[in-house]
């Protein structure tokens, strides 16, 4: 066997002695042969390609127990491997843009200078119990400033969702907040929100089921809306006729899909459609939720709503029927007669908001 010394090696192979050092401490990569006098690390050629991968994997990004998963599969599995990891990078990153355009434009006012029409809220919200579901655990709200919606599950479901809600409701009451601060002032009722409904869990035992809540919720700003979102309730928004949906959902069903595992068809009858990656309440560290800033336009129209809408109805109908409504209120009525005429397996909860000049607002209401 021919073998390398760690200089020769760490040259053919594009890592560092250093790294290679590292690499055998953490039984990454460790030489053919150490010489029991001088403690000199040496490598065989066949360990190459295996320290390329980790080499290309390390400047991909991929942390070092990651790594180490994808040197243990054969081609086909560590290939899958990549390309979850990297769909989970995607996706993050998308996360990071939005607020780096954002935090850009605070500092630099350009989002100031161009607003100078005055927006509001044209609002209705509505929950229902479905067919099947012996209570609801969904709670919903619509104010003028705030669209939430949270899906409670386990013994504690209900007054999980309600807390969750709860924690979001003083930002509708309190004066408009400054742009450059709503974010914050989310991620704070996200946390407080997170530590009521674990009070809750806490309290309500279950026999080992968990309680916790997705929380979706849009917080507007005068000229944007925020957005914080945590779970697989969904956010979507109907612009110039197009439907588009402004949440990704923490479930195990997406990520498969995401990673390539699963097409959409597949997910809709996984057994694990259910299983979520993320909640508020459950056990371990505290979910990070996504936060979002997104412009706002005169004729938006803003759907916010639990998985028991979106589970039966399909995205095609959510779009016609939210065009064909000019009335919130009956637009809501609408999309829950839908998920029952689908059956109602779960509880249905829709908020729906149009963005409309106050001239526009005015003359409804007048």
């Amino acid at each position: 066997m021919e073998l390398l010394t760690i200089g020769a090696f760490a040259k053919a192979s594009r890592l560092s002695p250093k790294a290679l050092r590292l690499y055998d401490e953490l039984d990454l990569l460790p030489p053919a042969r150490v010489d029991p006098d001088t403690g000199y690390r040496y490598y065989a050629l066949a360990q190459l390609e295996r320290a390329r991968l980790v080499a290309w994997l390390r400047r991909l990004g991929m942390p070092l127990a990651e790594i180490r998963t994808v040197c243990a599969l054969d081609a086909a599995d560590a290939a899958r491997e990549i390309r979850a990891y990297w769909a989970r990078v995607e996706a993050e990153t998308a996360v990071r843009r939005d607020l780096a355009a954002f935090l850009v434009e605070e500092l630099t006012g350009e989002s100031r200078g161009r607003h100078t029409t005055m927006l509001e809220l044209r609002y209705a919200a509505r929950s229902d119990r479905g067919h099947v579901r012996p209570a609801n655990q969904d709670t919903v709200y619509a104010g003028r400033r705030l669209l939430a919606v949270a899906d409670g599950c386990g013994p504690a479901g209900a007054p999980a969702s309600q807390a969750a809600v709860a924690a979001l409701r003083f930002l509708d009451e309190r004066e408009e907040p400054a742009t450059g601060s709503v974010l914050n002032l989310l991620e704070e009722a996200v946390r407080g929100a997170n530590e009521a409904v674990r009070d809750l869990a806490r309290a309500a035992g279950g026999g080992g089921e968990e309680s916790g809540t997705t929380l979706t919720a849009l917080l507007w700003t005068g000229s944007r809306l925020a957005l914080v979102h945590i779970g697989d309730s969904r956010a979507y928004l109907l612009r110039d006729g197009g439907l588009f949906r402004i949440t990704h959902d923490h479930s195990v069903v997406q990520s498969l899909i995401d990673e390539g595992r699963l097409s959409p068809e597949e997910a809709e009858s996984h057994p694990q459609r259910a299983l979520l990656l993320k909640a508020l309440g459950t056990s371990g560290a505290p979910s990070v939720p996504d936060l979002r800033v997104r412009e706002a336009r005169d004729g938006d129209r803003y759907l916010v709503c639990s998985d028991g809408l979106t589970r039966v109805v399909p995205d095609a109908l959510i779009k016609e029927l939210l065009a064909a409504g000019s009335d919130p209120e009956a637009v809501v009525r609408s999309l829950i007669g839908a998920a029952n005429a689908a059956g109602g397996p779960d509880n249905v909860s829709c908020a729906v908001a149009d963005v409309v000049g106050s001239a526009r607002i005015s003359a409804v209401v007048g």
